[in-house]
């Protein structure tokens, strides 16, 4: 494709809609710096931060509403449906929330903010790159725009050690996770002539060791990215030395936009006999991560080790789906369930940046005893995003694991999925632990209880989670209904 060619593509109407979301967040990057430029204009830098997500939202909740979407746009590189307008949605939302709780967060590093939040901004138009990518050269701009800011903002306490060894272990294993990409990508080239995925599943003969080899290395990349066994060492380590607000994007952005293109995108590619193989993995993985979970007294760590355990669930989808699922029912179960995950992580993270306001001690689990009788309103905020992880009906996170293991039913692995439900059992371990020690134990005599003043906007953030994990657990069609599901 020439040049003339590449900007007919791309001032089409359907690319205009598609891509109107990505160009607003570039503008307002843009527009965000020139306020930090200018004194006069430094006042505004909030209003221009929450204005670029806000119109994006618009954007995409309009595609959302539209009978038919544009479909493929750029020459069949980007696909742009309800589907990804949805996670479109989950992204925008989930970097607003982190930013809402990072206002009380920093101390040392306020003056850098501006830096801060201009990285914080670049990374929803990563996600939505990398979920509706139909060419693995656009999936890795997508992956590189979400993972360069990332790096900087894990190290952005830049006087902590353990923040800027956060930074420097993600900036390595994230460095090898992409280049595993780029060589798989290389080699599926030269197998097939050709790097798009639609073009991919249409026929082109994957059976090749070349091919075969190719796919496995993406996977790999991507098993990397959303911490499946045995690719996620580096998250607990990284968790806890990340700003927790930076920690909470981590957790759920990432994962979702992998996953969403791991199930959406590239499943079609892979051979219906890696199915086992894959449930074999997402079994270990959440084993590991729920056994990893359950002796940690730091609840950052604990919570990081949950999200390997959540991993290893949404692997199942992609172990249902290769097995013979329907690819469509996997999709809906895997954006079920991200959707959910996302606002519950979201809050439980957001909540423990209050808390580590106040000091880091008041993340470890002794700490929290008797928090209910001191802090009653982020105990119970954060007892519902416990449960909702652990899959307690009414919440968001029981539909989510319902529809993954309906998934696995709908593929005949019964046994697999009796084996996935035990695994979510045993995690109601490490979740009701905590809600023990916030309501069942007294405080130490003498412990100071967490004090720090709340910011109005933290509350405000915090009841829009608890309102949209109760609201996915209660009402499924909130996110299926734009679906048709």
């Amino acid at each position: 494709m020439n040049l003339q060619q590449l900007f007919d593509s791309l001032f089409t109407p359907a690319a205009t809609i598609a891509t109107a979301p990505m160009l607003t967040l570039g503008i307002g990057v843009i527009l965000f710096l020139l306020c930090d430029i200018f004194d006069a204009l430094r006042p505004a830098r909030g209003l221009a931060f929450v204005g670029t997500i806000l119109v994006a939202l618009f954007f995409e909740l309009r595609i959302l509403g539209m009978e038919e979407p544009p479909g493929a746009v750029l020459d069949g590189t980007l696909r742009c449906d309800a589907l990804t307008a949805l996670f479109g949605c989950f992204f925008l939302a989930g970097t607003l929330l982190t930013w809402i709780y990072s206002r009380g967060y920093y101390t040392a590093e306020r003056a850098f903010l501006s830096e801060h939040d201009a990285l914080l901004l670049t990374t929803p138009a990563g996600m939505m790159l990398m979920v509706g990518a139909t060419d693995l050269i656009v999936f890795f701009i997508g992956l590189e725009l979400l993972s360069l800011p990332l790096y900087a903002l894990a190290a952005f306490r830049r006087a902590r050690a353990d923040s800027v060894e956060a930074g420097l272990k993600y900036f390595l294993l994230g460095s090898f996770s992409g280049a595993m990409l780029l060589y798989g990508s290389a080699l599926l080239y030269t197998s097939t002539g050709t790097l798009s995925l639609t073009e991919l599943a249409a026929g082109a003969d994957l059976t090749t060791n070349l091919a075969i080899a190719g796919l496995a290395l993406i996977s790999a990349s991507l098993f990397f990215k959303v911490s499946v066994f045995p690719f996620h060492l580096w998250v607990p380590d990284v968790y806890q030395g990340s700003p927790t607000p930076v920690t909470a994007l981590m957790a759920t952005g990432t994962k979702a936009a992998a996953f969403g293109f791991l199930v959406v995108q590239l499943m079609p590619l892979l051979p219906a006999s890696s199915a086992s193989m894959v449930a074999v993995l997402a079994l270990v993985t959440m084993a590991l991560g729920n056994l990893g979970a359950l002796v940690q007294e730091d609840l950052k760590r604990m919570l990081a080790y949950s999200g390997i355990a959540h991993a290893g669930t949404l692997l199942l989808i992609l172990a249902g789906g290769l097995a013979g699922a329907d690819s469509g029912g996997a999709a809906q179960a895997t954006m079920y369930y991200l959707g959910a995950y996302v606002f519950t992580a979201t809050g439980a993270f957001g909540l423990l940046s209050l808390l580590e306001a106040d000091g880091e001690r008041f993340t470890r689990l002794d700490s929290l005893r008797g928090l209910a009788r001191t802090r009653p309103g982020v105990a119970a905020a954060m007892t519902l995003f416990l449960l909702s992880l652990g899959g307690i009906p009414a919440t968001g996170g029981f539909l989510g694991k319902w529809f993954a293991f309906s998934v696995l039913v709908d593929a005949g692995m019964i046994g697999t999925a009796i084996l996935g439900a035990l695994m979510s059992v045993i995690a109601l371990g490490y979740y009701l632990r905590v809600i023990v020690v916030m309501y069942m134990q007294p405080a130490e005599e003498g412990a100071q209880p967490p004090t720090t003043t709340r910011p109005l906007t933290a509350g405000i953030a915090t009841i829009v989670c608890v309102v949209l994990v109760l609201l996915t657990g209660l009402v499924p069609s909130l996110l299926l209904g734009p679906l048709g599901g």
